[in-house]
């Protein structure tokens, strides 16, 4: 279990950041979606961390051809029809891939067992296995089917209409692959849009999925095989909101992101900062499956407490690392609505506050989220409980004052050269 400490930074930073980690989101699903066309996908830039690595050893499990190729591309080969695996397929840490394979194995003949390291066979999994199951699918696992490893035995599914109690784009893709195999027109809603990668990437490579009334996505059972993907995986903005928040944080400091994802659905955080007095500017270059340009930001004199109870979907991911920028903001921060915290990696709503209290910031626990009274942090020692984004949050945070972060090994999955970039600031050891 690796230990990292990060010492407090003496400098402000002018940062130009063109090497964050590529879109994780976005490299999952190029990996998965290549299976629904005939011909081979190319993809550049794909992300090389754990998870994502994982995911691609899964496809290949399922007859899938990797090849790599010049500029730091891989070809990706589908096969005539995807295999039944001699293998248990491990999705590491990534409960996107674990939740997606459901969806997408549910409909295909064969018989398939999903597994994954120890963080993710405790995150629940019924919120995908029970409306699956109800339109005919075949899963069963620990507890009823809610925790890995789980079995799905694919097969005919019948057509749905299911109207999400939750609002998640890891069910909302699931359940879209589904509908992919189904016997008939499948209609899914959600109370509010989750991140869209999945329907933007489907409807690029020429999926039928539209939008109907009150809401409603219909979507038609595939009649041939799919365009296949030729795209560049831009840099994953949740990634770059690690050092967005830091030159948010150091006085005088700023950071430039090039090639990064301007999706609506992915940079609602920053759009938060920015309300707090952060100095936030957009720049769209290229808009294909994705708005892709630049985004910079600077430090703005200080930060200012928030309230945060909508577009919560939008920001999910990044609430860890706006947590450090409301720690340090003036008047006490509220995050509401946030009950999906509960079921990441970690208890993020109980590991952000327990190493907030340890770093000698007030703060008070909701259900569904939480209050922060900013103040000055303090150099602590920090356990990530094997999450990635505490870890980093935490990285972050001891730019102000110092911190010891245990358990990063965890950074791997999604963001390999984290501590290269934080160390262009500050010493990290």
């Amino acid at each position: 279990m690796k230990t990292v400490r990060v010492a407090a930074a003496r400098n402000p930073f002018d940062l130009l950041c063109d090497d964050i980690a590529p879109d994780k989101s976005i490299s999952h699903r190029s990996a998965m979606f290549a299976l629904l066309s005939d011909r081979p996908s190319r993809v550049k830039n794909y992300l090389r961390g754990e998870d994502t690595l994982a995911t691609l050893s899964i496809v290949r499990s399922l007859g899938v051809a990797v090849e790599e190729e010049d500029e730091g591309a891989i070809r990706i080969v589908p096969p005539e029809r995807i295999v039944e695996p001699e293998e248990i397929l491990d999705c590491g840490n990534a409960g996107t891939a674990m939740r997606l394979f459901c969806g997408l194995l549910a409909g295909v003949e064969g018989s398939f067992v999903l597994t994954g390291d120890r963080y993710l066979r405790r995150r629940p999994m019924r919120r995908v296995v029970d409306p699956l199951r109800k339109i005919g699918a075949a899963i069963d696992g620990r507890e009823g089917g809610n925790l890995a490893p789980l079995h799905i035995r694919g097969g005919a599914l019948e057509p749905f209409e299911y109207h999400s109690p939750v609002d998640s784009a890891q069910v909302k893709s699931a359940l879209i692959l589904a509908a992919l195999r189904a016997k008939g027109t499948c209609r899914y809603k959600e109370n509010f849009l989750s991140r869209d990668h999945t329907e933007r990437m489907l409807l690029g490579m020429g999926a039928e999925l539209r939008k109907a009334e009150e809401g409603w996505i219909e979507i038609e059972p595939l009649a041939k095989p799919l365009e296949p993907l030729d795209l560049r995986i831009p840099a994953d903005p949740s990634s770059a909101f690690f050092f967005a928040v830091a030159a948010a944080i150091v006085p005088g400091s700023v950071v430039r992101f090039t090639e990064i994802s301007l999706n609506p659905t992915r940079i609602e955080a920053f759009r938060v900062l920015e309300s707090m007095g952060a100095q936030v500017e957009y720049r769209i270059v290229e808009d294909r499956y994705e708005p892709i340009g630049e985004i910079r930001v600077a430090y703005g004199g200080g930060l200012r407490a928030v309230e945060v109870s909508e577009r919560i979907p939008w920001l999910i991911d990044e609430l860890p690392a706006l947590a450090v920028a409301m720690a340090v903001a003036e008047g006490t921060s509220r995050v509401r609505n946030a009950a999906e915290l509960r079921v990441k990696e970690s208890d993020r709503i109980a590991s952000v506050l327990t190493a907030l209290e340890a770093c000698g910031i007030e703060t008070e626990e909701y259900p569904d989220g939480y209050a922060i009274r900013g103040g000055e942090l303090r150099a602590a020692r920090i356990d990530s409980h094997g999450d990635h984004r505490i870890a980093m949050s935490f990285a972050v945070a001891g730019l102000l004052c110092g911190m010891e972060i245990v358990d990063t090994d965890c950074v791997a999955t999604s963001f390999p050269n984290f501590f290269d970039i934080l160390s262009r600031i500050t010493e990290v050891e």
